[in-house]
C-alpha cells in the first residue's frame, strides 16, 4: 500500500498527470480557512456551519489524494506544505473566475466588452459620428472598432464574424433577406445644382424635371446607384463627369458643368456656393437605411444600445419636405 504523504509532501499531482476536477466551492472554503486560521471562523465569514466547512476541506483533501492541507492544532489550524503549495493556485482559479463574473455581467450591462460595426461611406458624414457620440457619452468603456465600405462587403464581413452590425442600404438592391434588420431611416434624396441654378430656392420638384441635364455620378452607370431613381422616373441620366469623391461632385456642380444626386445623409456637408433641390417624393423611398444583423446569431446587449444610439441619430436627419 502506498505511503500517505506526511504534511511536509505535496499532494498536488504531477505534470504527467490527469487535470483534477476541483470544485470552486472546496477552493473558496479552503481559501477562507487559511486566511481565518480557523475552521470555526471560516464558517462565520461564509455563513456557514462548521461542518459544512470541514465537509468542502475533507472532500478537497480527497480529490488532491487525501493528504491533509491542514495540521489540526489545539487552537485552530495552521497550512501544511501541501496547503501552502495549493494557496496560490486557488487564488489564482477564484480570482479568473471572479473576473469571467465581472465581464460578463459588463457585456449584460453593456459597461463594458467590445463592438465591432461597419457603414457605408454617407453613413460616416451624419448619422454614425452622432450615433457614436450618444453611445460614447452612456457607454464609455466599450471598445468601439469601425469600418467603411459598400453594402455588400459589410455584409461578407458580417457574415464571417467580423462584425457585430452593419449600417447598410438598399442601393444597388443588395439581397437583405436573410438578415434582421433594424430600420433606421427613409432616405429622401436632394439634387445638388449651382447657385444660380433656375430651380435653385424652390419647392420640391420631381426628378424628371432634370432629365435633359449633364450629370456628376460615380459610375458612368445608374444602375445600382442612386440614379436608380431616375430610371424608375422614367429617364435615362446623361452622365457627363464620372467623379467618385463627394467633395469633388460639388466643385463639379458649383463650376456649372453638372447637376448630382444627393442623399439626405449628406444633406449636412454641402459647400455655400452649391444648392440642394429637394426631390419630390413618387411612391417608395429612393433607398431605405438599416442596422443588420446575422439572423439567428446571438446579439449581445452591447450591439441593442448601439441600435438604439443609431435610431436616435436617424431621428435628427432632416427630412426632405414633400
Amino acid at each position: 500500500m502506498a505511503a500517505m504523504p506526511t504534511s511536509h509532501e505535496s499532494v498536488l499531482p504531477s505534470s504527467h498527470e490527469s487535470p483534477l476536477d476541483l470544485s470552486t466551492v472546496w477552493l473558496r472554503a479552503f481559501l477562507e480557512v487559511a486566511r481565518q486560521g480557523s475552521f470555526t471562523v471560516a464558517a462565520r465569514t461564509l455563513g456557514w456551519t462548521q461542518s459544512a466547512v470541514s465537509r468542502q476541506i475533507s472532500s478537497l483533501e480527497s480529490a488532491l489524494g487525501g493528504g491533509p492541507l491542514f495540521d489540526r492544532l489545539p487552537r485552530g489550524v495552521r497550512l501544511t506544505e501541501a496547503g501552502r503549495v495549493l494557496v496560490p493556485h486557488a487564488e489564482a482559479v477564484v480570482a479568473a473566475l471572479h473576473g469571467a463574473g465581472r465581464e460578463l455581467a459588463a457585456l449584460r450591462e453593456v459597461a463594458g466588452g467590445r463592438l465591432r460595426f461597419g457603414a457605408f461611406a454617407t453613413a460616416d458624414a451624419a448619422l454614425v459620428p452622432v450615433a457614436l457620440g450618444v453611445f460614447r457619452g452612456r457607454h464609455p468603456r466599450v471598445r468601439v472598432s469601425r469600418e467603411e465600405g459598400f453594402t455588400p462587403g459589410l455584409l461578407e464581413r458580417l457574415d464571417g464574424g467580423h462584425l457585430d452590425l452593419a449600417v447598410v442600404s438598399t442601393t444597388g438592391g443588395a439581397a437583405l433577406e436573410s438578415y434582421e434588420l433594424h430600420h433606421l431611416l427613409d432616405e429622401s434624396l436632394y439634387v445638388a445644382v449651382p447657385a444660380g441654378h433656375p430651380l435653385a430656392g424652390g419647392g420640391p420638384v420631381r426628378l424628371g424635371r432634370f432629365a435633359d441635364a449633364d450629370w456628376i455620378s460615380g459610375s458612368a452607370r445608374p444602375e445600382g446607384t442612386l440614379l436608380d431613381a431616375a430610371l424608375r422616373q422614367g429617364f435615362r441620366p446623361r452622365v457627363a463627369h464620372v467623379v467618385a469623391e463627394w467633395t469633388a461632385k460639388q466643385g463639379y456642380v458649383a463650376a456649372g458643368l453638372g447637376v448630382a444626386l444627393v442623399p439626405a445623409l449628406a444633406a449636412a456637408s454641402v459647400r455655400p456656393d452649391v444648392v440642394l433641390v429637394p426631390v419630390r417624393d413618387e411612391g417608395a423611398p429612393a433607398r431605405a437605411v438599416y442596422a443588420a444583423t446575422v439572423r439567428g446569431r446571438g446579439v449581445a446587449p452591447v450591439v441593442g444600445a448601439f441600435v438604439g444610439a443609431l435610431r436616435e441619430a436617424a431621428a435628427r436627419i432632416p427630412r426632405c419636405p414633400s
